[in-house]
């Protein structure tokens, strides 16, 4: 028997963008990809961090962004590897009750990085760095670009969809959607080659 997703009412039911996010945005978000996920598959061989903290860092993110595409597939990742589906709920639910102890700073920046839209401030990047020494905080930072890239991309897409059900968002437009989804595909490959020569490291606080 497959586990039930389910999807809190404020993600499924939301009306417009918590966030919007431009072309710009979503390119820029693109460029943290390689690295990003260079850090992932490092952390992945050496299980520095669990997979199941790094996808409580995403689903923290998708929350904040409230995607409803992403928290599907994000859903099924995290079921996957073996988080309840309580758990999974409450998180997109905004409710961090469940969280170990030993993660909930990791959780609060990741929330501070999707209000940030992708710019923590310096003193938050800090607290991460001292908190989990500067290689698993590389790797957390890594896990909320990656999940970042995929919300601002999966946002115009869940309007989209929800436009045929009526529920189109109060913020967006059908030129919108149509831009960020067919761009944010033209766009990959550049920004992706542009990102190989950026170097790796922890932001400090930066102005979009």
């Amino acid at each position: 028997m497959s586990p039930i997703i389910r999807i809190p009412p404020r993600i499924l039911n939301q009306t417009k963008y918590r966030n919007r996010y431009s072309l710009l945005d979503l390119y820029r978000s693109y460029t943290w990809v390689p690295n990003a996920l260079k850090l992932l598959r490092k952390n992945k061989a050496s299980k520095e961090i669990s997979p199941t903290f790094i996808e409580r860092m995403q689903l923290a993110v998708t929350e904040v962004n409230g995607c409803a595409v992403c928290s599907y597939a994000h859903t099924k990742m995290a079921l996957g590897i073996g988080m309840s589906e309580n758990e999974i709920y409450e998180l997109l639910g905004g409710e961090t009750q469940a969280i170990p102890p030993s993660e909930s700073i990791g959780i609060i920046y990741a929330q501070h990085f999707a209000d940030r839209q992708g710019f923590p401030e310096a003193s938050s990047v800090n607290h991460l760095k001292i908190t989990y020494g500067n290689s698993q905080a590389l790797t957390l930072h890594a896990a909320c670009q990656i999940m970042l890239a995929g919300n601002i991309y999966g946002l115009p897409l869940s309007s989209f969809f929800a436009r045929f059900k009526g529920k189109s968002y109060k913020n967006s437009s059908i030129a919108y959607e149509l831009v960020m989804i067919t761009f944010g595909i033209i766009i990959l490959p550049f920004a992706l080659i542009h990102g190989l020569f950026l170097p790796v490291g922890l932001p400090f606080e930066t102005t979009p």
